[in-house]
């Protein structure tokens, strides 16, 4: 077989970090035959070249290249480029690793669509994570439109022969900003980027020793030196014009004022404090002019305004201030849909300060502007901020994320954003709406997977993203409405709950740790009407959900106990459990009945009292609450046409099946009428 990728791997002196790696990719659904990991030892000076050399013995695919040290990651990553064999290769990090269906993926998405470059999601426990990139798949587009100038980070994987015919190459030695320019000359020949948002392929991993790359603290004059040729590539690949200004705004916001801003800022001394201004200068001059300026958020405009004044201590005022601003999320409704999303509606705003005041806005003559008590002391007296154009740029989100593995995904969700007074002409903008969190996955993916997810609402305005954690700010009726659901096939709870001591809300998928018993006791436990015995738990169950096979226990006053299979199955919504007409072996009496519902080694829910008459009979008691009687006719009439549908296709389904297709289709038609 033709390899299909070569993964790209720069080695030094890993230590135990480079273990996940390896194991990453010795899991990989891609057959082995079909690609390569070329690990290139930049000189290691620990065990990881033997510990290398024994590996590739091992297997095959694996190969270890060794060169004299050189300091930095970039020749490492060019000598693997020219020795690859892929048609592909992908870039990877010693102390990160792949998910074991990413190569195949990747590759797949690239080799159809002729990708120059595919960009896998990527998650992260301790860098930030352009989120935007990934919310949806796309087959196909470019830098013009798409955010591509927000993902610069070089573990992507790449077309060989596009790499080697347009000369792109690192620059080698010791440097800064390497993986930018890399990115940079990439993107703009790339004819074709395919971006896989539906699959987490990539993991930054921390590592405890705090040496992950590009944590040292930076130099600015030789940073922002390596900046300038970052941005040189944009300006002799653009004509001047609003996309430029995009593009030259991204490095303006993040790597010039980025670190003018808080927190960073506020630890400088005031000696480095004098240098990074001084880089940053320069750059500002030659490249970030009003076009540039002007599509700032306000904040962000703020911060620029002090550079071209050169009023460092106005800086530190201004991120100062800013550092105390902060989202917050109200949980106002939470509910669960008849496809398994709970719907979780918030208004949300940004606030200030310890007390959480509002971030106010001034109404001045038909416009709105920030207001001046914020840039007292900063701008000029009088000088005020227009945020007028700014309103529709206020914006709440909802994300899923997983505590532990740190993947995030966006829940779809609509706000309206609403100017609301305050008084003396101030106002605060508030965001109200509703996000579908879905446990069982979204479009072109599956189920989340196993553990704890936490609901975030970032909100935007201003220029500034702040993120909301949700629940301990909620209405009274709430903590009712929040409750546990059985979802999926095979069936796995979905537990909501809220964290001590903080209050936030945070789904507990497939039992990571909380128990079923425990968030159940307490809720309604009603009965079915019928001569069969029947319960409905106050736990949500979409229709499609499969059983959930459990056992019921019967205990006596004086100790016995009795245990009997049961299923827990969706009806009407919520989860119902038919119990035994006549449970086999249970003498006649009285029974305390309880459920197992996370099974034996866990505490079972307590459901009610029951009786086994003379005959063997179970009996609910008289006084458990019944169900809605509407509720009871339209399960009825589900079970009867359920029961209809299977008895035609025992009956007739031997025949319909000999049938031509045109004689299949009618019967069929005429038996989903009779069903419907």
């Amino acid at each position: 077989m033709p390899t299909k990728v070569s993964v790209i791997i720069p080695v030094y002196n890993p230590g135990k970090y480079i273990k996940p790696c390896i194991d990453s990719l010795l899991r990989q659904t891609l057959p082995s035959d079909e690609f390569e990991v070329l690990f290139v030892d930049d000189g290691s000076t620990d065990d990881t070249p033997a510990e290398l050399d024994a590996l590739a013995k091992e297997h095959p695919h694996f190969r270890v290249i060794h060169i004299p040290n050189s300091g930095w990651p970039g020749k490492p990553r060019n000598i693997g480029v020219s020795e690859a064999a892929g048609e592909y290769v992908q870039f990877l990090d010693q102390d990160d690793y792949l998910a074991s269906d990413a190569l195949r993926r990747m590759y797949d998405m690239g080799h159809r669509n002729g990708s120059d470059i595919v960009i896998g999601k990527v998650a992260s426990n301790f860098r930030g994570v352009p989120h935007g990139v990934f919310r949806v798949d796309r087959e196909k587009c470019s830098l013009k439109d798409a955010p591509l100038y927000d993902s610069l980070t070089p573990h992507k994987m790449f077309r060989t022969e596009f790499l080697r015919e347009n000369n792109i190459a690192y620059p080698e030695g010791k440097r800064r900003l390497e993986d930018q320019l890399y990115m940079m000359e990439a993107y703009f020949p790339a004819k074709v980027v395919s971006i896989l948002g539906s699959y987490t392929c990539y993991y930054y991993s921390k590592r405890d020793d705090g040496n992950n790359a590009g944590s040292a603290k930076i130099v600015p004059s030789g940073y922002y030196g390596n900046l300038r040729e970052v941005l040189d590539v944009v300006v002799a690949n653009t004509e001047p014009g609003e996309f430029r200004d995009l593009l030259l705004r991204r490095f303006y916001r993040v790597e010039m004022l980025g670190r003018l801003s808080e927190p960073s800022v506020l630890k400088y001394d005031p000696a480095y404090l004098d240098e990074m201004v001084e880089a940053v200068q320069p750059l500002a001059e030659d490249f970030m002019g009003d076009g540039v300026h002007d599509g700032l958020g306000a904040l962000s405009r703020v911060r620029s305004t002090l550079l071209r004044r050169d009023d460092r201590e106005g800086l530190v005022r201004i991120a100062r201030f800013a550092a105390s601003v902060k989202g917050t999320a109200r949980l106002e409704n939470v509910a669960w849909q008849a496809d398994g999303r709970l719907a979780v509606t918030v208004s949300a705003r940004l606030v200030h300060g310890e007390n959480n005041e509002p971030l106010k806005l001034l109404r001045r003559d038909g416009r709105l502007f920030l207001h001046p008590e914020f840039t007292e002391g900063v701008l000029k007296d009088g000088e005020l901020v227009d945020v007028t154009d700014e309103i529709t740029g206020f914006k709440a989100e909802m994300s899923l994320r997983n505590r532990e593995t740190a993947v995030e995904w966006a829940c779809p969700a609509k706000y309206t954003s609403t100017v609301e007074d305050l008084g003396d002409d101030a106002c605060e903008v508030v965001m109200r709406g509703t996000g579908h969190v879905n446990p069982q996955g979204g479009k072109g993916r599956g189920p989340v997977s196993r553990g704890f997810w936490d609901i975030w609402v970032p909100v935007r305005g201003l220029g500034v993203v702040r993120k909301a954690r949700l629940g301990a700010d909620r209405a009274a009726h709430v903590d009712q409405d929040c409750r546990p659901a059985l979802l999926g096939s095979p069936s796995r709870p979905v537990i909501p709950y809220f964290t001590d001591p903080h209050g936030n809300l945070t789904l507990d998928v497939a039992r990571r740790s909380k128990r079923l018993a425990t968030y159940l006791e307490g809720r309604p436990v009603l009965r079915m009407p019928g001569s069969r015995p029947e319960l409905r738990l106050d736990m949500f169950a979409r229709q499609k959900t499969a059983p959930m096979k459990t056992e019921l226990v019967l205990s006596s006053a004086d100790g016995r106990t009795y245990t009997l299979p049961a299923e827990v199955r969706p009806a009407a919504g919520l989860a119902h459990i038919s119990l035994p007409l006549r449970p086999k072996g249970v003498p006649a009496g009285s029974w305390d009945l309880s459920v197992r519902l996370d099974g034996e080694k866990n505490p079972a829910l307590a459901l009610c009292a029951v009786k086994v008459d003379g005959n063997g009979r179970l009996q609910l008691d008289d006084g458990l609450p019944l169900v809605d009687a509407q509720i009871v006719r339209a399960e009825v009439t589900i079970r009867r046409k359920a029961a209809v549908r299977r008895k035609l296709r025992a009956v007739g389904g031997p025949v319909v099946r000999r049938l031509p297709a045109p004689a299949r289709k009618k019967i069929r038609r005429l038996a989903a009428k009779l069903v419907a």
